[in-house]
């Protein structure tokens, strides 16, 4: 079967050193008419899921989609919830995955709901993830880069200000969403849990497969059994294999998938 998808070589050319998702300062278009970009998006770091969906992603040529909460690696076990418990990565770890060619975007500071505190409070967390992202991670400029919400849950409001702040940003709405036209900033995306995702992850593809073009999007978290709706390792690398050989499926990160406007 012919495969029409782009290269995991392409990739490494959207995503760049230091300026992410500038490819030769204009963007690029996916051949054919019939279109259909799927990012899953892994949330949280954790440390043995991430490199292990790197290690996936790698092998069919593609590049994963890791976001990572700021102030993570730098908390103690007692601090962390039923579904943030496990080990995560450092910027040591995230650096490497990005020079590999993989998506490094933020997740909030901590990963608090911004909609249950006040406007002002929720913006001075925001504003700290940027401080720490712009330390730590080689080539991140925010205004180049997503921000995916905690929970993704968010306000009107919210997303005003942080159109001031990001090139886009993740939150709740249709997972479905348009295929990428310029200034498009607010993606939609769904997930699944607590417990493992692999039906609802297959279901929705196929769902999203056999309906028109546009860009779904699917909120994942860690591997086997780390994380919220934990997708698992095995099902992953299966279905990466069936989908990178499908002539109209295009699996991106989400900067990458931007770029793809007309």
């Amino acid at each position: 079967m012919k495969r029409n998808h782009i290269s995991r070589r392409d990739t490494l050319k959207i995503l760049g050193t230091g300026s992410l998702g500038v490819l030769a300062g204009r963007a690029f278009s996916i051949p054919g008419k019939q279109k259909h970009l799927i990012t899953l998006s892994f949330d949280d770091g954790f440390e043995k899921s991430s490199i292990k969906t790197a290690e996936i992603y790698e092998k069919y040529g593609l590049s994963s989609c890791i976001n990572v909460i700021a102030s993570a690696h730098q908390k103690s076990p007692g601090e962390t919830d039923a579904y943030h418990q496990w080990p995560v990565g450092d910027f040591t770890l995230w650096n490497d995955i990005k020079r590999r060619g993989h998506e490094i975007m933020p997740h909030t500071y901590r990963h608090a709901n911004l909609t249950q505190m006040s406007l002002e409070e929720a913006q001075v967390l925001v504003e700290k993830c940027i401080d720490v992202f712009d330390q730590e991670l080689e080539g991140f400029v925010a205004e180049e880069s997503v921000f995916n919400l905690a929970y993704n849950a968010s306000t009107p409001e919210l997303e005003e200000w942080l159109r001031l702040k990001f090139r886009a940003i993740r939150t709740h709405g249709d997972h479905v969403n348009p295929l990428p036209y310029k200034g498009l900033y607010r993606l939609g995306c769904t997930s699944h849990g607590p417990d493992n995702i692999n039906i609802h992850l297959e279901n929705t593809i196929n769902k999203f497969l056999e309906g028109p073009s546009g860009w779904l999007i699917y909120n994942t978290h860690g591997l086997d059994d780390e994380g919220w709706g934990p997708v698992s390792a095995g099902f992953l690398d299966e279905l990466l294999d069936r989908l990178n050989g499908l002539d109209d499926v295009h699996l991106l990160p989400v900067i990458p998938a931007l770029d793809t406007m007309q």
